[in-house]
């Protein structure tokens, strides 16, 4: 899988840009506040159909204009797929694959696989749950797009029986039968959303610890631990036991909307004992782990997209990072920073193709 050519208009703070890439190593270089990140950005759209910094689509449309577009030219399989992202005020997002307008987004997710690695990925140890059930969703969706329809399906649910019990309380009634459909459809949707977050976790946990060792050379033992109410009991007991809560609160308490992960390092959270290096070397190897687990399940390589590579990691472990381009570790690897030589000097030392892109304004 690699991106050939990228075309941007009005997007973020880039009026028009037209770029060719290479195959393997394709660098942005510049100083900050330039659009680096937002290159990223545009790529990351064509993949998902959204933004991975804002989620409020028309904040990416460039200040004065009306509209954005995002358009790419991949090679997936020696086959063209041409994506087009695009978004006019007052109008309905559009995503096309090769001219055709998808009726669900939900659609586009897993043609192209893509892994973004950043500086806010911060956010999955910083922030509350919601972030890490992200995470768990996005990696699962993108090889199982039938897991992704159950998450809509879900939340969709759930806002309904939210609803239900906000008007039995500002109505003072209890409609018992209501209640009981939402909780059945809940129950089989969410008993089968844990069962493939439970699997995934069994599955992803050696990838991660396999990085996170090349990583800090097996100085340190990390665990992600998968919580979630329905390790001890089913839904629709779980739903019977809180019901008398969820009318107080008027929203549903429990169900996998409240599985969370926790991440340790040496048996303590890493939240609250690790170092800014521990949990650095934590999240890489944590996107690492995402990549080889989507290339292992869709036989692709998927995009790597890393902003701002020397935020996370020192020279050494960056070199380390594209000499894995050289033995198909990584396919096409596209890579921010602020320094061109320093970028240069070590991209040149893979003997692979690559290009330097100058980002100014």
């Amino acid at each position: 899988m690699n991106l050939e050519q990228i075309h941007i208009l009005n997007f973020k703070n880039i009026s028009e840009k037209t770029l060719f890439f290479t195959k393997k190593i394709n660098c942005f270089v510049g100083k900050n506040g330039q659009g680096k990140t937002n290159l990223l950005d545009a790529i990351y759209y064509l993949a998902f159909g959204k933004s991975y910094f804002n989620p409020i689509a028309l904040q990416n449309i460039k200040h004065n204009e009306d509209f954005f577009v995002v358009e790419g030219s991949f090679n997936k399989n020696s086959k063209r797929e041409q994506i087009v992202c695009s978004l006019k005020k007052g109008q309905k997002k559009v995503l096309k694959r090769n001219g055709k307008i998808y009726d669900k987004f939900a659609e586009h997710v897993g043609l192209i696989p893509l892994v973004m690695i950043s500086p806010s990925d911060q956010d999955l140890i910083s922030e509350g749950s919601e972030t890490r059930r992200k995470f768990i969703d996005l990696v699962i969706s993108q090889q199982d797009n039938l897991y992704l329809q159950q998450i809509i399906h879900y939340q969709k649910i759930i806002s309904q029986r939210n609803a239900l019990l906000k008007y039995f309380a500002l109505n003072r009634v209890f409609e018992t039968d209501t209640l009981t459909i939402y909780n059945e459809q809940l129950h089989t949707l969410g008993t089968e959303i844990y069962q493939k977050r439970n699997e995934f976790i069994k599955e992803f946990h050696p990838i991660f610890t396999k990085y996170h060792q090349q990583i800090t050379g097996n100085s340190e033992t990390v665990e992600i631990k998968y919580e979630s109410q329905l390790h001890n009991k089913p839904l629709l007991e779980l739903f019977d036991e809180f019901l008398q809560k969820d009318r107080v609160l008027q929203y549903t308490s429990v169900g996998i909307h409240k599985d969370d992960l926790l991440f340790e390092i040496n048996e303590h959270s890493i939240k609250k004992y690790g170092s800014q290096g521990q949990q650095k070397s934590l999240l890489i190897a944590l996107k690492l782990a995402q990549f080889d687990f989507i290339k292992k399940q869709s036989g692709v390589l998927p995009i790597l997209l890393f902003d701002d590579i020397f935020d996370k990691l020192d020279a050494d472990r960056v070199q380390q990072i594209i000499q894995m381009v050289n033995n198909s570790t990584f396919g096409q690897l596209f890579i921010t920073d602020t320094h061109e030589d320093r970028t240069e000097l070590i991209v040149k030392s893979t003997n692979l193709d690559y290009e330097i892109f100058k980002i100014s304004n």
